[in-house]
């Protein structure tokens, strides 16, 4: 963490690496760097690992978080080998979870949410290789479902048009760093302080992501059910939510009047209301899935309707009185979006009547589900 002139002034003020002095003792033993019966493994590699391990450590479900080198062919390398670049390894943390409170998929996202993924000189203030953002994952699953989290993010729009550079490679060998670096954070809070804000990460997140990128995981409830139907594609629990300033430059003055404002959109002059193709129709927001195309009706209202969602856990239903009448207010789970309502007066096989408003939603055509992540939902159209 050594690069530039600013940075060689901040390690002086803090004390810098050569300074160090563990607050208590933490020593990682072999035992510690094997799952343990009910967990599972992950490996990121986020810039410095002080902020990567503490970032984690926040997450409900996460067990224990170690700091480390991965990625290159150094065996046993040291932190001063690795910071001059010798070792071919990046920076990385081991984290070990209870998928029963926290799934990898949820993982990845908070992962993202924490990071620069467009930038593939280093992280913040370090630079060099060896601070890359790298997912080495552990198995073919975990390398589908972060390949498919990274082709979402790059749908998303969030970071304009420049390209997610961040590498995901099997998963290798994780040697720990030295025990001084282990739960830095805790062991030197002040010092840490001074370089996490010093290192521009936080102002970065808080631009890109709002206030906190970091609250959506740490008050995530670890015993929400996972939602019905088929294995639900994101927003995991860690979805944090952009601040309205940050939603009104992503959103057309009718989606955001609709999805913040609980508007609606004029009948017969959407997006979506006579439209016939296959696929599915996702949060305009968040990009949960909603509902299928092979779930949707012509009602003769004007707006797209539906006889039942197509993730039924992704749907909140609330009970509206405006307009002088009673109303059943469909909302999105995860971005907290005004979709429509719901009336009982639907054909079968349900009698419900899902209606909804175009600029809520972003309609996936089945030959882009494989493509933009969804590609589970892909089956329902063969």
């Amino acid at each position: 963490m050594r690069s530039t002139l600013a940075y060689w002034l901040l390690l002086l003020l803090t004390g810098g690496c050569a300074w160090l002095v563990a607050a208590r003792a933490f020593a990682v033993t072999a035992e510690d760097l094997k799952p343990r019966q009910g967990e599972e493994v992950a490996t990121f590699a986020g810039g410095c690992f002080w902020c990567t391990e503490a970032d984690f450590e926040k997450v409900p479900g996460v067990i224990r978080a170690i700091s480390g080198f991965s990625g290159g062919k150094e065996v046993n390398p040291t932190y001063e080998e690795n910071s001059a670049g010798k070792t071919g390894h990046q920076e990385a943390v081991q984290v070990f979870f209870d998928p029963k409170k926290v799934s990898y998929a949820d993982l990845v996202e908070y992962f993202w949410r924490h990071i620069d993924p467009t930038d593939a000189g280093g992280q913040f203030v370090d630079r060099g290789r060896q601070y890359r953002s790298v997912i080495f994952c552990h198995g073919d699953e975990q390398c589908r479902i972060a390949e498919a989290s990274k082709k979402r993010l790059a749908a998303s729009g969030v970071f304009g048009a420049k390209p997610i550079v961040t590498e995901i490679r099997p998963y290798e060998s994780f040697y720990p760093a030295e025990d001084y670096h282990q739960d830095y954070a805790a062991k030197n809070p002040v010092r840490y302080r001074y370089y996490r804000w010093g290192s521009g990460r936080d102002q970065f997140l808080k631009k890109t992501w709002g206030d906190s990128p970091a609250a959506a995981a740490a008050k995530s409830d670890p015993a929400t059910p996972t939602p019905a139907g088929p294995s639900p594609v994101p927003p995991p629990r860690t979805f944090a939510k952009p601040g309205p300033a940050e939603l009104k430059k992503r959103l057309t003055p009718m989606q955001f009047e609709v999805t913040q404002r609980e508007g609606t959109e004029p009948p017969y002059k959407n997006a979506y209301w006579d439209n016939k193709a296959d696929g599915i129709y996702v949060d305009i927001v968040s990009g949960e899935p909603l509902f299928s195309s092979k779930d949707k009706y012509d009602s003769g209202t004007g707006w797209p309707s539906f006889t039942r969602p197509l993730e039924p856990g992704n749907i909140v239903e609330r009970e509206d009185r405006h307009l002088f009448s009673q109303r059943t207010e469909i909302r999105s789970r995860y971005a907290d979006s005004h979709l429509g309502h719901v009336f009982p007066d639907g054909p079968p096989p349900t009698g419900m009547r899902y209606c909804m408003n175009s600029a809520a939603l972003r309609f996936v055509p089945k030959a882009d589900l494989e493509k933009e992540g969804y590609g589970q939902y892909a089956k329902l159209f063969q």
